[in-house]
Parts: structure tokens; C-alpha cells; sequence
């Protein structure tokens, strides 16, 4: 903003500067406002220029400036009056705030500057500039707006640097690329759980779900998340204030096997995922036939373990009478040698001397080896007759 002052003679200049307000006993100066600081700078002198240069301008910045000297001289306070009046102009996009997906919309570049009929103006969005678009005029119509076409716009006008502000147009759209999303494995064992998840593309995200058993019309389920218990083919909607859509369904199997149930999730389609339930079927199929066969190895060996336990206890049984008439049999053999005494003491020295002969059984032995029993010769040992 140019400027220039004079005074009377004999007053001398001690500080010149420019302010804003004139309210109160002594008006501020701009340069020492953090606002202005580093934006503001005076390009005159303490004679007769008074310019001062702004930079950065912007729409805070419209309003009445006044320049004020003060001299050495206690009434040599003068201010320019009425001042200079800022007007700032600006490039500002109208558009509306959120537009649906197919509806056609209409984006306007105002600006307060008196611009002639040559005036072209560049389009930008997301900071990248639509080089298909170079109107004339001061409008961007977008015919069957998509969902790409959502993002923040701008404009300028050609041969300018000066860019607009940037302006958000929202496009909303029902639920898109709905699909069913399963976490977890795909073949889970009675007991646990297997959820299922419904995704979707949609602005403003879509807040209701509803889930379904095909051939059946009444849902069975709501929420983003479902947990499927039982075998049929199930699928979601999910809904937002634009519209719906339903995903494709999954299949849920309950298959029951070895006393519980295995719950095996296969898509829609696709032969390779019956061949690998038919792949699961038969292991679990062999796993229970060797179980089978396990317990009747089991069984085979207790009976043979029974059958070992039987016979000894039939050795061990056998009654006491016959092996003693054994014994008695082979003592039965012994004659006692008579000595030749003369007294009647020697001899029944001899009779008592016989009769403390006793003969002792060894007790049989048993030792398993390998599951299987085997036993040792059973001999009975009788001790010699004593002879003195």
C-alpha cells in the first residue's frame, strides 16, 4: 500500500508506523503484533514515504489501515485519516456437501474479482489437476457421479498461481461387494465355534445385517458376525439408508464321525472342495478301523494274560496230599540203620534222631517275557537220611 505524509516544519520525526484501531490512548503498531510480524514490512522513511508492503494476504486480513507518526513534540501526534480500506478477494468453491452415487452435480468457482470473458479456469482434485477439464466458465459438471469421484476440489484461474481452497464432495452409495468372510478353520470339532463375517463397500458404512438360510424366509440371524450351529447354506444383507445387497452363500456341513461332529465350511462352488471332505471322510474312516483293530489286539493279549494267570494258580493249587505222598512214598523207602547197641538208650536215641527229619519243597518260579508266560521244572528236593 503506497503512501505519503507531510508535516510542519520544526517538528522532527521520532517514529512512524502503521495499526488497525484508533481505540485507546495510544494506538498499537502492527509490526509488533504476532499476527503481522512476519508478514508486515514498512518501506517508507521518517520524511515523506509511508509504504508499507503485507504478504501472505488473506480474508482475515480485510479491514481499515491507518499510518501514525509521532514527533518530538508534544502535540506533533498525527494519524492519516480515513485510512486505507483492504478489500481481499478469494477463489472459493461452492458444491453441495454429499451427492448420491448417479445424481449429477454442479461445482462453481466464485470469486469477487471482476475477471473478463477470457478468464479460463483449471479444475483440481485431490491436489491433482483434471487436465480433461478446462472450462471457460466457472463451473465442473460431473453427469453420473461415481463413487470415484468423491475427493476434495479446487480451482484457479489460468495464468495464476493463487489455488482456491479445497472443498470435499461427498458421493454416498448403497452396499457394495458384499461377501461372506469366515475366520477360523474350515473344519472345526463339536464344541468350538465357527463365525462367520459380512463385508461390504458402502458410504456411510452400512450398519445393519441381517443373515439368512436359504429356503427359508425369515431371518435367521443379525449383527456383522453370525455363529452357524447347524448344516444348510447361508448368506447376509447388509443394508445402509441408500439401499441393500445380499452376498453369495456358504455352506455349512455337520458331518458326524468317531462319536462327534466335525463341521466342515466349503464355498458355494467348486468341485475340488468335495473331493477334499471326501479325502477327510476316508482317513477318519481308516484312523477308527485302526482303532478297532487296536482294541481287538488288546483284547487278544488280556485273554492270553488270563489264560497265563489260570495255570499258575492251578500249579500253585494243587493240593498238598499228593505231594506229600510223593514224599512219603520216596521216605517211605527208608530204613533206618540200627546200630548194634547194647542198651535200649542207643536205640531209641536212633528212633528220635529219624523223627526230626524233615524234607522241604522249592517253591516253583514264574518269569513273563513278551506278554508271555513261561515256567520253570518243578523238582522236589528231599534231603538224604542222616546217618551217624
Amino acid at each position: 500500500m503506497r503512501c505519503n505524509y507531510t508535516y510542519p516544519t520544526g517538528y522532527k520525526i521520532e517514529k512512524a508506523f502503521w495499526t488497525e484501531s484508533l481505540k485507546g490512548a495510544e494506538p498499537p503498531d502492527l509490526s509488533n503484533d504476532p499476527e503481522y510480524s512476519q508478514r508486515l514490512q514498512y518501506l517508507g522513511d521518517k520524511q515523506q514515504n509511508c509504504t508499507v508492503r503485507l504478504s501472505h494476504v488473506t480474508l482475515k486480513d480485510e479491514h481499515m489501515y491507518y499510518f501514525r507518526f509521532i514527533t518530538d513534540k508534544d502535540d506533533g501526534k498525527w494519524t492519516g485519516y480515513p485510512g486505507v480500506t483492504l478489500n481481499v478477494t478469494d477463489l472459493q468453491v461452492e458444491s453441495p456437501e454429499r451427492v448420491t452415487e448417479g445424481d449429477s452435480v454442479n461445482l462453481t468457482c466464485k470469486s469477487s474479482c471482476a475477471l473478463t470473458d477470457r478468464a479460463t479456469f483449471i479444475w483440481y482434485r485431490n491436489s491433482q489437476p483434471l487436465t480433461e477439464r478446462r472450462d471457460r466458465n466457472n463451473e465442473l459438471l460431473l453427469q453420473s457421479v461415481r463413487r470415484e469421484d468423491s475427493g476434495r476440489y479446487s480451482c484457479a484461474v489460468d495464468g495464476h498461481t493463487h489455488i482456491s481452497p479445497a472443498v470435499q464432495l461427498n458421493v454416498t452409495y448403497p452396499p457394495r461387494s458384499v461377501s461372506v468372510l469366515m475366520s477360523g478353520s474350515g473344519v472345526i470339532v463339536e464344541g468350538d465355534s465357527v463365525t462367520l463375517n459380512c463385508i461390504s463397500d458402502s458410504n456411510p458404512p452400512a450398519l445393519n445385517f441381517s443373515w439368512f438360510k436359504e429356503k427359508e424366509t425369515s431371518a435367521v440371524g443379525s449383527g456383522q458376525s453370525f455363529s452357524a450351529l447347524q448344516s444348510g447354506r447361508f448368506y447376509c444383507q447388509a443394508h445402509n439408508q441408500h439401499g441393500s445387497q445380499r452376498s453369495d452363500a456358504v455352506t455349512v456341513t455337520v458331518h458326524h464321525v468317531a462319536g462327534g461332529n466335525v463341521i466342515v465350511i466349503t464355498a458355494a462352488s467348486g468341485g475340488s472342495v468335495f473331493i477334499i471332505i471326501f479325502i477327510i471322510i476316508i482317513i477318519l474312516f481308516i484312523l477308527k478301523k485302526q482303532r478297532n483293530v487296536k482294541a481287538e489286539d488288546l483284547t487278544v493279549k488280556e485273554n492270553d494274560l488270563n489264560s497265563c494267570v489260570s495255570q499258575s494258580v492251578s500249579v500253585h493249587d494243587k493240593p498238598l496230599s499228593e505231594l506229600d505222598s510223593a514224599n512219603d512214598a520216596l521216605y517211605a523207602s527208608v530204613k533206618p540203620k540200627r546200630f548194634r547197641g547194647k542198651t535200649p538208650e542207643s536205640r531209641d536215641t536212633e528212633d528220635i534222631l529219624y523223627a526230626t527229619v524233615q524234607h522241604h519243597r522249592k517253591t516253583e518260579t514264574k518269569r513273563a517275557e513278551e506278554n508271555e508266560c513261561q515256567y520253570d521244572d518243578i523238582r522236589v528236593h528231599q534231603p538224604d537220611a542222616a546217618v551217624r
